[in-house]
């Protein structure tokens, strides 16, 4: 986890969604959460089990004290080319509402993350 951590840090062009993913399972317990995303009439609402890639990175990020940028990394290409380079599209609305509002618009019901047991 510390090489991630070191590399969003460093390096964040070469980070991949899948490789935060694999991270994220291998140290921590995941329990779907509810969150939101934004702020006002913008807030994107995220049921229980829909979005878990996202709340998996976000809920990760703020136990690490990610700042935004390092936060946005961690979405691999799907920021970097999805979002970045179709600036207009309106897929991947979590990281979109993420880059406009960045930590004040993150609200999880619970924390979806428990670090393993050893």
């Amino acid at each position: 986890m510390e090489a991630l951590i070191h590399r969003l840090k460093t390096s964040p062009e070469s980070i991949a969604f899948e490789k935060v993913i694999e991270t994220i399972n291998k140290h921590y317990d995941f329990s779907p959460a509810a969150f939101t995303n934004g702020l006002g009439n913008e807030t994107l609402t995220n049921a229980i089990g829909t979005n878990e890639g996202s709340c998996r990175i976000f809920s990760f990020a703020k136990t690490h004290a990610l700042s935004e940028a390092e936060t946005l990394a961690c979405f691999g290409n799907y920021y970097r080319i999805d979002v970045l380079q179709n600036p207009d599209n309106v897929d991947h609305m979590n990281i979109r509402n993420f880059m406009k509002y960045g930590w004040v618009g993150i609200n999880f019901s619970v924390d979806p993350l428990i670090t393993k047991s050893a």
